[in-house]
């Protein structure tokens, strides 16, 4: 058994290439061997939001605080409340972020595949975001 204190890791600034706007990262957990998945609560202030992104093995976000986006490639863009929670399917391209006006938490679970728990890309426009 492994307790992890709250506050006990510190908490990091969304990378730039990453996000857009002003988003916080609290790590939770990370997976110990054999284990895969990892999570953390991300807070994003109104407007912020992820880059395209894809995951090797999908994503769960479970919408703590607030009101947020989502949209995956091709479909529309969603609004997501607290309780609310989101899958994406391995390889499904992405974004999540908050809505213009209001900040959204989430917490967000993903699991490492050969190195790796998401694949970065583009920057999401304003015009796309539709804010």
């Amino acid at each position: 058994m492994k307790i992890t204190r709250a506050g006990s890791a510190p908490s990091a600034k969304g990378p730039a290439d990453w996000f857009t706007g002003t988003v916080r990262v609290d790590p939770l957990f990370n997976a110990e061997a054999p284990g895969r998945t990892g999570a953390g609560a991300v807070t994003f202030e109104p407007g912020a939001r992820t880059a395209c992104h894809s995951h090797p093995a999908g994503q769960a976000l479970i919408v703590i605080s607030g009101r947020g986006r989502v949209q995956r490639e091709g479909g529309p863009v969603e609004e997501i409340r607290p309780g609310d929670v989101v899958w994406f399917p391995a390889g499904e391209k992405h974004w999540h972020g908050a809505a213009p006006d209001v900040a959204m938490s989430h917490i967000a679970i993903t699991e490492t595949v050969d190195g790796s728990n998401a694949t970065w890309m583009e920057k999401v426009t304003d015009a796309e975001y539709g804010g």
